[in-house]
């Protein structure tokens, strides 16, 4: 993919999650990549930004999702890495960076679990990227797992929107 193919077509940003202790993804991270890579087939030449930096176990998270996305078919070329986000803001604020390093045009969307999906768009949007949501995956979890990070949402949402805008002021986003 030349720079100019790559700068028009449609990118989708994954949000990392945990990979476990033997350096294998997570089931939210391979549902979050599985998403993608199923909602990119629908889409011509999708670029993949999977994002995440090295946790506690394994590689970066998005040295796992990419190697995720190539035994799901999608070509190396296709898979454009961003290993330095920590958390959700400095990943939005890292893929930020990176499209407009790259001049993109085309449509971004996000990949990441129905909980998370809000302040992923919002984080993205407030950065000034038209952001649109890929169909979340199903989740696994029972319903109070699913309640516990629907609720932690609640105070990170404004939080990061507010550091989101500040560094938006400050010409870092």
């Amino acid at each position: 993919m030349n720079a100019a193919e790559e700068a028009a077509a449609p990118a989708i940003i994954i949000f990392g999650a945990a990979v476990r202790p033997d350096g294998r993804a997570s089931g939210t991270l391979r549902r979050r990549v599985e998403a993608a890579a199923r909602f990119g087939a629908t889409l011509p030449g999708a670029l993949y930004l999977p994002t995440g930096a090295r946790g506690r176990f394994g590689e970066a998270e998005s040295a796992v999702m990419a190697a995720l996305l190539r035994g799901l078919g999608v070509p190396e070329g296709r898979i454009r890495q961003e290993p330095t986000g920590t958390d959700t803001l400095s990943s939005a604020l890292a893929c930020t960076r990176l499209l407009r390093e790259m001049r993109h045009a085309g449509p971004v969307f996000v990949a990441s679990s129905g909980y998370h999906l809000p302040r992923c768009l919002a984080l993205l949007r407030l950065a000034g990227l038209p952001a649109r949501a890929v169909p979340p995956p199903r989740a696994s979890a029972g319903w109070r797992q699913r309640w516990y990070w629907r609720l932690r949402e609640v105070p990170a949402l404004p939080y990061d929107a507010v550091l989101m805008l500040w560094a938006r002021l400050r010409g870092r986003a």
